[in-house]
């Protein structure tokens, strides 16, 4: 009876061993499957990094080659005012007064329209209360007729471009107080 029970342990044996086998080599094919998806997703992965870094780089050249034709635009438009320049000193010596004023009125109506079309506009500030954010104040006045903050001369215009401050305005800003020879 001992071979039967030993012929039938090895049987039980060779039974389990041949299930560890196909276990295992179901386990193999299954990890060799997984290593096969796993490198076809970083594969995946490093193409759409390799395609973001592209259109970042494509979106960066785009942004440069606008800026450099909206820089081109203005110099031409600035180019253009020059050339009135040229032309009104060429003919300083034949022109009269008025032709030269008049000459010198229409560059500067130019110059702010090429601001305008590029967004830049000055805001007025006399009259105006100080502001810090848009005002430097290079001195303080004595005035009994305005009140205390108020700017009453603007020696600088301010600039602006849409919500950003270009310049700020030069002014003159009372300080609300008589001056020492009113009161005497």
């Amino acid at each position: 009876m001992n071979n039967k029970h030993n012929d039938h342990q090895t049987d039980d044996n060779n039974e389990l061993q041949q299930i560890e086998d196909t276990a295992a080599a179901q386990i193999q094919k299954e990890n060799e499957s997984l290593k096969t998806e796993l490198d076809a997703v970083k594969d995946k992965y490093l193409r759409v990094l390799a395609e973001l870094d592209n259109m970042r780089k494509q979106q960066e050249r785009r942004i440069s080659d606008r800026v450099k034709y909206e820089k081109k635009i203005i110099l031409m438009r600035i180019i253009e005012v020059l050339d009135d320049l040229d032309r009104a000193i060429k003919y300083e010596d034949v022109s009269d007064k008025d032709t030269l004023a008049q000459s010198l009125k229409h560059m500067h109506s130019q110059m702010l329209d090429l601001l305008q079309r590029s967004g830049v506009n000055s805001f007025t500030s006399h009259g105006q209360s100080f502001d810090p954010k848009l005002h430097e104040a290079i001195e303080m006045v004595e005035d009994s007729t305005e009140p205390e903050g108020q700017i009453v001369q603007e020696t600088q215009k301010g600039y602006v471009m849409g919500d950003e401050l270009l310049r700020p305005a030069r002014v003159h800003v009372s300080s609300g107080k008589t001056s020492a020879t009113e009161t005497e």
